[in-house]
């Protein structure tokens, strides 16, 4: 009777967790039937303990809009500290969940204003049922929470595909995500790597290269197509850019010389400029795998765009906090079983707001060539809206 009893329980239970949306589920990802695969990435939420209506909605309209099979975040769930938010929400005059006493972080006090801030942002992700995974952003680490810390807020979400299998002695969270193809073997990767306060350190470096070899090994030395994400940008990325005039539309000053993004190579919205001419240690290491086709970053909130540099796309996709200037979008790249290295990769943009009840998702749509100036008013315009812009974007820069 009592055996009875206990199976009958069980069955229940089982039937539970399949039943009700956002509960436990195999972390294992595959590809669907028809060989599709759906990723969506959003970045820099970057909120406190009082979430702003249009960042939570942000993230609820676009997983219902675009439906994905992974939501992939890459990085600064929370603000650290910073006075006044744009209104939006009903702690206007602060943006933070730092509590200091004494001149000190109160530890248990900012624990507790970070739980809040990032449950809401969790229940949305739980609700959906679709697996997430993330990275840590620069201001992730300025709470005085260990990543030990985030590790266990992280396990309580059964959805939540982050773990740490990196051995780097500063603790960083990295990880890998394999998808698996029909036939059951791994038929594509993604790398989750946290940069901490500044970057990839060397020792995370040496992780990938290990990991990936393993996995090349396991697929009869031939590499497994990846993705990567993380939140701090590589230099590469300047790679990006092309020399230019002053007067050049799209012109941005870095180091006393003007670039622009590069629209033969690269295409998207930029608000910064990035100097090219450097090769990153990770990238090198990227191409001695063979393994990486892409890779994706956060942190600098209004950047969406993307392009191919030395056979690997680099891009950035939008943030979401809205209490700094927009645009704010998504990524979504749709991966196909069949022709995996051919992928493909959308943003959309957040317009309208909640409160006038326009909020809504565009495609963003990218001129192909830039305009050119007809006569020496234009240029002259032309070059003292870029000088302005390149000192606006370099003092926006430092507090990203």
């Amino acid at each position: 009777m009592k055996r009875t009893v206990v199976f009958l329980i069980c069955f229940i239970v089982l039937a539970v967790s399949v039943i009700i949306p956002g509960s436990a589920q195999s972390s294992e990802l595959k590809f669907k039937d028809d060989g599709k695969f759906r990723i969506m990435v959003f970045s820099d939420t970057q909120d406190d303990q009082s979430p702003a209506p249009d960042m939570l909605n942000f993230v609820r309209k676009s997983i219902e809009e675009t439906s994905p099979d992974l939501i992939i975040f890459t990085g600064d769930l929370v603000e650290d500290s910073r006075l006044g938010d744009k209104l939006t929400d009903n702690d206007p005059l602060k943006e933070g969940v730092v509590v200091k006493k004494n001149g000190e972080i109160d530890h248990d006090a900012t624990k507790e204003n970070v739980i809040r801030a990032v449950e809401p942002i969790f229940e949305i992700l739980e609700d959906s049922g679709i697996p997430y995974a993330l990275v840590q952003g620069n201001n992730d680490y300025k709470v005085a929470m260990t990543n030990e810390e985030w590790l266990e807020f992280y396990s309580a979400y059964p959805n939540c595909l982050i773990r740490d299998d990196s051995p780097d002695e500063d603790g960083r969270i990295d990880y890998n995500l394999e998808i698996k193809g029909k036939n059951g073997n791994i038929a594509f990767n993604i790398w989750m790597l946290d940069t901490g306060k500044y970057g990839i350190n060397d020792d995370q470096i040496d992780w990938y290269r290990a990991a990936s070899s393993q996995m090349t090994e396991k697929n009869g030395g031939v590499p497994v197509p990846a993705i990567l994400f993380q939140h701090i940008y590589t230099s590469d990325i300047g790679n990006l850019f092309e020399k230019c005039s002053m007067f050049d539309d799209g012109a941005g000053c870095v180091n006393g010389k003007y670039y622009r993004l590069n629209r033969e190579i690269a295409h998207g919205y930029n608000f910064f400029t990035y100097e090219p001419g450097t090769v990153s240690e990770e990238f090198k290491a990227w191409k001695e795998q063979g393994d990486i086709i892409g890779a994706f970053f956060g942190h600098q909130h209004v950047e969406g765009f993307s392009g191919v540099y030395d056979g690997i796309e680099l891009g950035f996709t939008y943030g979401c906090e809205f209490a700094k200037p927009g645009p704010y979008g998504i990524r979504v790249i749709d991966l196909d079983e069949n022709d995996i290295t051919n992928y493909g990769n959308e943003l959309y943009r957040y317009k309208g707001s909640v409160k006038m009840g326009n909020d809504r998702f565009e495609k963003q749509v990218d001129e192909k060539e830039y305009p050119v100036y007809n006569n020496i008013i234009e240029k002259a315009f032309a070059g003292s809206r870029n000088f302005i812009l390149s000192i606006v974007s370099f003092v926006i820069s430092i507090f990203a």
